[in-house]
């Protein structure tokens, strides 16, 4: 009798577009001008994504699309974000109990610390012409740099399931 052998790779498929962008705009007027600029409607989603670090969790803001003609799901994600942690000093002097605040970066994708936002595009692999949407993103006035990133190189891909 013959074995069969199935490996977890066989079912695995990126499904998704990537695209990074960096800009110091806020969150809400990247939103926006992507509006406009790619004829989309993103809107804030009430559920972030969430992060589980050693130190905290953190939540990263979402706006969503969902372009229900064509299936096709568009997020922008924050990548960065901070988590504040306050530290009791324990000693008896001049300083006790005063409590020493710090915060730490923290980010959705940390290979690429970087990127401010996120764009990620499901179900479009036949549909979109990537190379044309970074274009239309990169011509939005405060935009720094926008480039495709292609999802089988990210590390930590797993932070896109959302």
């Amino acid at each position: 009798m013959a074995n069969l052998k199935l490996s977890i790779e066989d079912f695995e498929q990126e499904d998704f577009l990537v695209i990074a962008v960096h800009t110091s705009l806020e969150d809400y007027r990247l939103a926006y001008f992507l509006n406009l600029n790619l004829g989309i409607f993103l809107s804030k989603n009430k559920f972030d994504v969430e992060s589980q670090e050693k130190i905290g969790t953190s939540s990263f803001t979402r706006f969503t699309f969902k372009d229900k003609k064509k299936y096709i799901n568009w997020d922008l994600v924050q990548n960065k974000n901070k988590i504040e942690n306050t530290e009791n000093i324990a000693t008896q002097d001049l300083f006790s109990g005063y409590k020493n605040k710090f915060s730490t970066s923290v980010y959705l994708l940390p290979e690429y610390k970087k990127v401010d936002y996120i764009i990620r595009i499901e179900n479009a692999e036949n549909e979109i012409d990537i190379n044309k949407i970074v274009v239309q993103i990169n011509s939005i006035e405060s935009i720094k740099m926008v480039y495709a990133i292609d999802p089988k190189k990210i590390k930590s891909k797993n932070n896109l399931i959302f």
